[in-house]
């Protein structure tokens, strides 16, 4: 298949898979790899490279053997450092793997068939995920360095969407019970981005019956959530405390938000 004739969101997410790379790359050029890396506790900078480009490779898998079932995340989980690891070698792999995966996703088209860890089913699943993880780790290595980071509004906001989006499902949740503590009248978190484009950049959280749903509303709820784009997304991922220090403003039930954020975010943990 032609990539130039697919629809724009069969190439959008392996351009953002290549250049959240090519960021990150750029970003540790010159770095110690064995700087620790602050969002993941016992990790180096070699543990994080191995990781995601990995979890590049492992996708790259899914979608180009079409796979119907689960394939086996060895290589994900497999991330100690040999003892001659250097950062160019491993950037430059890291690179190879985003390219090998941006390509098979360009070549698959957004919708063929393939197993996912969540609802979805096809290759545009795999396509946002691995852009949603390259992001996160981004910052995990420009935290490592001391560098600045910056992400752009519309990468941001989809982030968002697919954060909320898994904090509805029942496999986002070690198990039934810890979803259904979360359960109660009034229960309702609402975010506000201050600086999306007009329009965007808010969300609610439903957590009073079961299915938990979410959507783009403004409405009063027990806990109000502002801050930048970035920060809001920082914040789910837990690389972000509620707090105006770190950017986040919180009002309300401040509560229910830490354990909603950390109830849901158990699908992260896995």
């Amino acid at each position: 298949m032609n990539p130039t004739a697919q629809p724009p969101e069969a190439n959008r997410y392996a351009a953002r898979i290549i250049d959240q790379t090519a960021q990150l790359t750029a970003a540790v050029d010159g770095a110690d790899v064995t700087s620790p890396v602050p969002g993941c506790p016992g990790w180096t900078l070699a543990h994080l490279l191995r990781h995601v480009g990995g979890t590049h490779r492992w996708a790259e898998t899914v979608v180009r053997t079409r796979a119907a079932e689960p394939v086996s995340d060895e290589q994900v989980n497999l991330v100690t450092p040999d003892a001659d690891d250097d950062l160019r070698t491993l950037s430059d792999w890291l690179t190879d793997g985003a390219a090998r995966l941006a390509e098979t996703l360009r070549e698959a088209g957004p919708d063929v068939p393939v197993w996912t860890v969540a609802p979805g089913g096809t290759a545009l699943f795999w396509g946002r995920r691995m852009t949603y993880e390259t992001v996160v780790h981004r910052f995990d290595a420009t935290a490592a360095v001391g560098a600045a980071y910056t992400l752009d509004a519309d990468v941001a906001l989809d982030g968002l969407d697919e954060w909320m989006e898994f904090s509805t499902l029942p496999q986002a949740y070690e198990s039934a019970a810890e979803q259904k503590a979360l359960l109660g009248p009034g229960r309702t978190l609402h975010f506000h981005a201050t600086d999306a484009p007009e329009g965007t950049g808010e969300w609610l959280i439903d957590l009073t019956a079961l299915p938990f749903t979410w959507s783009h509303a403004h409405k009063k709820s027990a806990t109000a959530v502002r801050g930048p784009l970035k920060d809001l997304l920082l914040l789910l991922y837990q690389r972000r405390s509620p707090s105006p220090a770190q950017g986040i403003e919180v009002l309300g039930d401040e509560a229910l938000l830490t354990a909603w954020v950390q109830a849901a975010g158990h699908w992260l943990r896995r």
